[in-house]
């Protein structure tokens, strides 16, 4: 009995902390992918939470401040190895029309969307996420991988002042390129070269035979390393070309450029402000601004992040906790919001960067978020150097594999119905991505209750009409069973008998018995019999229970048939 007991708290125990589901595995092999993700990912994250930032309409350190707190959390209580937290721009730009540029605003909005977020956790409403259907989810990510990358090809074209809006950076990139700088566009295409090539190398390493000589083997594993590396490896010697040129002289390159330095102070989160002509904005105050913003942002994070954690456990065949990862999130955002974080969530482009690089476990967050704190304290300088074309590269490479062109034909074999959904969703991200998601999970809930309120009826003749059920009978059904019933026996001439076989209906409300309670007199006025057969005792206990006038019913379809073949005789 104790030991019974012990497992299930140690089962408990592990749902709770998922990081006790692999860190009894963990190895050298998986600390070294590890390291090797999060030093790329912390090389991304870097510059795109500095960019961020001004997306928000924040000082650029406040990117930095939001971009290593979920590494340190996720890695204890997140479940997927590939997700990381951070800034987006769609965080970005959603926040920046409710805190108004105004630091205080942004983090009282982080702690309360944690809060938020940890309340629909602990309230298990993690079910609600799975009415995201797979064609949604594959929309949102072809729609998303399209967006990121060509939103990356005006750093690959050193080009400025290029709009968030998707058409609009459409237009004015194909507008801008006579003035592209053929310095980033060299660098950028040769980064791209070499990603593609160390990328291709790998996958024919990889499914090599290990039968040559041990010379052969050794190099081959030499350059195995090298491709795996291959972000890394590739950032650092751009970087390395970017600062040559700058100290000869030669600003070919656009560069991350000068941050703030110095790591946040670790405070309880403001709950006023003052504002320079002396005026107290209370914490009622603030949350009144913000509005809508607590219901949208928490929910579009947690939708986004889920998506994505969705999309990449697909592709990389495991599962995750929706209730987790929910958990996950809000606490990210609470214990953020005492580094003076703003609202994060899961990001598209860095958590492709860390499935592509080859991360073995949410361990990898912890060296992003070392790298991010790292360049806080110290390291502002050497970023200074970072060219934007090498990171464009990066990342291009990164969310290229997951537009999957197959999946518009297997939608259309299956079930072209689904391609609905997943249309809706890819078209409309390229306007706004969270519409996009939002969008295609109503039309899919639109689907799913179309089907509940019109499932499929067979209709037979054995003498009588028979009807039977292939699925529940709840209250969107009743209209269009009247609707059958009548067409098929009672205004027909004359009036027949009915048995309904309701062997697949597992569930009944009132609505029902109450509609079925008038179908059974009108049967009655017109001198015919309806008898149910292959009730289950839930659903014969209800009908008993309502007492209906004339209520007949019977186990066996055969017997049925025979009774109702009689009465019509």
């Amino acid at each position: 009995m104790e030991r019974v007991t012990g497992i299930r708290w140690y089962a408990a125990l592990r749902s709770g902390f998922p990081i006790l589901t692999w860190l009894p595995r963990y190895n050298l092999t998986w600390l070294k992918m590890d390291l090797i993700a999060g030093l790329t990912v912390g090389l991304t994250a870097v510059p795109q939470a500095l960019a961020y930032a001004e997306v928000a309409g924040l000082p650029v350190q406040y990117g930095l401040y939001s971009a290593f707190m979920g590494g340190f959390i996720y890695c204890v209580f997140g479940t997927s190895k590939d997700i990381t937290l951070g800034p987006t721009a769609i965080m970005s730009l959603l926040c920046a029309e409710y805190i108004g540029g105004d630091p205080v605003f942004a983090v009282v909005l982080t702690l309360l969307c944690g809060i938020i977020q940890a309340g629909m956790a602990l309230l298990r409403l993690g079910f609600l996420l799975d009415f995201i259907s797979h064609p949604v989810i594959k929309g949102f990510t072809c729609a998303a991988a399209v967006t990121i990358g060509f939103g990356q090809l005006k750093n690959i074209l050193g080009l400025k002042e290029i709009p968030q809006q998707f058409f609009l950076q459409v237009y004015y990139t194909f507008h801008k390129i006579p003035e592209a700088r053929v310095g980033d566009v060299i660098l950028g295409l040769c980064c791209l070269f070499f990603l593609v090539t160390l990328t291709l190398m790998k996958n024919s390493l990889g499914s090599s035979e290990d039968e040559a000589p041990l010379l052969v083997r050794s190099a081959r594993r030499l350059l195995w390393s090298l491709a795996t590396i291959r972000n890394a490896l590739v950032v650092v010697v751009a970087t390395g070309v970017a600062y040559s040129a700058e100290v000869t002289g030669h600003h070919c390159f656009s560069l991350t450029g000068k941050t703030a330095q110095g790591l946040p102070p670790f405070k309880a989160p403001p709950i006023s402000e003052t504002v320079a002509n002396g005026t107290v904005i209370t914490f009622s105050d603030i949350v009144k601004d913000l509005g809508g913003g607590l219901a949208v942002i928490p929910l579009m994070g947690v939708l986004e992040s889920i998506a994505i954690a969705k999309a990449f456990s697909s592709k990389n065949n495991y599962r995750i906790d929706a209730n987790q990862e929910l958990f996950a999130i809000g606490l990210t955002n609470i214990m953020g919001s005492f580094v003076s974080a703003y609202p994060v969530t899961g990001s598209f482009g860095r958590t492709a960067v860390n499935s592509q690089t080859g991360v073995c476990s949410p361990a990898g967050g912890i060296v992003t978020g070392v790298i991010v704190l790292l360049s806080l304290a110290f390291l502002m300088p050497l970023f200074f150097y970072i060219p934007k074309a090498s990171l464009a590269a990066v990342i291009i490479c990164a969310v290229s594999p997951m537009i999957d062109f197959r999946v518009p034909v297997q939608l259309w074999r299956v079930k072209r119905l689904d391609l609905l959904p997943f249309l809706v969703t890819f078209g409309v991200s390229f306007w706004e991505v969270q519409y996009g998601i939002v969008g295609g999970v109503v039309v899919s809930g639109f689907m799913l209750l179309y089907v509940v309120a019109r499932p499929k009826v067979k209709v037979s003749d054995h003498g009588v009409l028979l009807l039977e059920l292939d699925s529940g009978l709840n209250f969107p059904v009743t209209e269009h069973l009247s609707r059958l019933v009548y067409k098929h026996a009672l205004h027909v001439s004359p009036p027949r008998c009915l048995l309904l076989d309701c062997a697949h209906v597992s569930s009944i409300d009132f609505t029902v018995v109450h509609e079925l309670t008038e179908l059974l007199k009108q049967f009655e006025l017109r001198g015919v019999s309806m008898i149910f057969t292959g009730l289950k005792p839930s659903v014969l206990k209800v009908l008993l229970s309502a007492d209906l006038p004339g209520f007949r019913h019977t186990d066996r379809v055969d017997q049925a048939l025979q009774l109702l073949t009689s009465i019509n005789h």
